[in-house]
């Protein structure tokens, strides 16, 4: 929810507006008078409809009190000017007594209806202006649109104070500041965020203004945020016990504001925002506890299918080294130079598929644990693609890389990492045919990432194919076709590329290749940085 696009309450008249209704008031009646004289009409009724008017027109402008002030001052241009005698206060005709009472009177009732009336729409557009902002603020939080710091922000907006704060109970984390004021209860409270007016210098900026953008980039939500404060100027002032209104949210959180007192409007206004608050505090709970869980099972699975790998994949090539470092060492049996070369050539087999396989649950470990940290920098596609072929066969790959291509944002490591298990995969389902790899700019419409142009690399092969079922969960960790060959792993390569990928804020796709077999895309971002030559 931007603060920006806040709405601001109706107020009741503004003392500009009374002022400038005074001023009409004063002005006014004369002019209307000496219209009256110009007209040249010598009716009193005349003379008090225009006074009449005049007075509506005020109570429009300024409200009651400027009307009533309209009212006894066309009262005395009225007696002075249109009643005899001319020219003074007295009067000499009763009917003219009861005209100019008559006109007091109207004028008096007129004031009031208008100003009651004005009052009432003002009322009433508040009370529009106030269910739309709940709703509006209902819908930010159903639909996770808004973090704290923005909520805060928003708040201290609307209520154009200096500052908002929200206060929890100590020790709940471990950025706080504690000692911040003490709850109703007795218990110690520490400042969990703070917004302060966006225009004061000493203020520096929130920590979760930078950490937000990150969490919601990675698709996550920040539950719990501290201004970072500014070493020139604290902010040890904003306490619980200094804060001009305070409401409590829930428990002993409480949400405090600085810098003006609120009226009791604007109070049950505050209340229904403390009410949006902790619906906004429950869902980020919610959200925290939803991910746990998550990662929870996914650990459960991992440990799972590890166990699994153990039980089958680990223990056949160890087997196999086994086996042939035991017929090795026998004393009482001579191999040739051929068998000993071909046991040699097994243990270096299995050793290197071992090698394989507990990289690939490694950096799947790593993926789920999100510990993977990418060091991004400019490069090409060209940079990677000859390391990663260093264990394929030259004959099984073809490469057709354009020289002009520009350079992609990428982890060089990560990224050899993620062909090579492509390239890997692909030669395993179509052994009868070679591998092409490719690359462009954009393709297929899909030229953008979050809004930044894309560069990507196609692994084209002319295998079997994929089905679009099996599309959708190829990448999965520990999936693995039926008709995999034996010895073809346990199904981490490609949910380890797909993991790499992302983690560099790529896209791994996957598409069917015209004739039959299948096609991987990596598609990452264009460098904004300068390729050194």
């Amino acid at each position: 929810m931007s603060p920006a696009a806040r709405r601001t309450l109706a107020a009741p008249v503004s003392r500009v507006r009374v002022a400038a209704g005074c001023a009409v008031a004063l002005v006014l009646p004369p002019l209307l008078e000496a219209a009256v004289f110009t007209v040249g009409t010598s009716l009193l009724a005349i003379d008090v409809l225009f006074q009449i008017a005049g007075v509506i027109a005020v109570a429009l402008i300024g409200g009651l009190w400027p009307a009533l002030l309209a009212a006894l001052w066309s009262s005395i241009i009225l007696n002075y000017t249109s009643t005899e005698p001319f020219g003074s206060l007295a009067i000499s005709d009763a009917e003219n007594v009861v005209t100019v009472l008559i006109f007091i009177t109207v004028a008096v009732v007129v004031s009031l209806v208008v100003g009651l009336s004005a009052r009432r729409s003002r009322e009433a557009a508040m009370a529009q202006q106030e269910a739309a902002l709940l709703g509006e603020l209902a819908r930010g939080v159903l639909a996770e649109e808004d973090t704290l710091q923005g909520f805060l922000q928003h708040v201290q907006a609307q209520f154009d104070v200096d500052a908002v704060a929200l206060f929890g109970p100590a020790g709940s984390g471990t950025d706080a500041e504690p000692d911040a004021g003490t709850s109703p209860g007795g218990h110690r409270l520490e400042r969990r965020s703070l917004a302060v007016r966006p225009r004061d210098p000493g203020i520096a900026e929130s920590r979760e203004s930078r950490e937000s953008r990150r969490s919601r980039e990675a698709g996550g939500h920040s539950g719990r945020t501290v201004t970072e404060p500014n070493p020139g100027r604290d902010t040890d002032r904003f306490t619980l016990d200094g804060a001009t209104a305070v409401e409590q949210v829930d428990g002993d959180v409480s949400l405090a504001l600085y810098g003006r007192q609120l009226s009791a409007r604007e109070r049950g206004l505050l209340t229904a925002f403390a009410g949006q608050l902790r619906s906004l505090l429950q869902r980020q709970e919610l959200i925290a506890s939803t991910r746990t869980n998550r990662r929870l099972i996914e650990g459960n699975v991992m440990r799972t299918a590890i166990l699994r790998s153990v039980s089958h994949d680990l223990r056949t090539p160890l087997a196999g080294i086994k086996l042939a470092v035991s017929s090795l060492r026998r004393s009482d049996v001579t191999f040739s130079k051929e068998d000993e070369g071909e046991l040699l050539e097994t243990i270096e087999s299995y050793s290197d598929r071992l090698d394989a396989l507990v990289n690939n649950l490694l950096d799947m470990s790593r993926i789920t644990g999100d510990a993977v940290n990418p060091h991004l920098r400019p490069l090409t596609w060209a940079d990677v693609v000859t390391p990663a072929l260093a264990n394929v066969a030259e004959d099984r790959v073809q490469v057709s890389i354009p020289p002009n291509l520009p350079a992609i944002e990428a982890d060089p490591g990560l990224l050899e990492r993620v062909l090579a298990n492509i390239v890997e995969n692909a030669v395993k389902y179509a052994p009868d045919s070679p591998v092409e790899i490719t690359a462009s700019v954009g393709g297929t419409g899909k030229a953008l990432i979050d809004g930044f142009p894309a560069s990507e690399l196609r692994v084209v092969d002319h295998g079997h194919g994929v089905s679009r079922d099996d599309v959708a969960v190829m990448f999965r960790p520990f999936q693995r076709l039926d008709d995999a060959p034996s010895g073809a792993g346990v199904g981490l390569g490609l949910a380890v590329a797909k993991g790499f990928t992302e983690v560099m804020g790529g896209v791994l796709d996957a598409e069917q290749t015209p004739g039959g077999g299948l096609t991987l895309v990596i598609r990452l971002p264009i460098s904004t940085g300068a390729v050194e030559l």
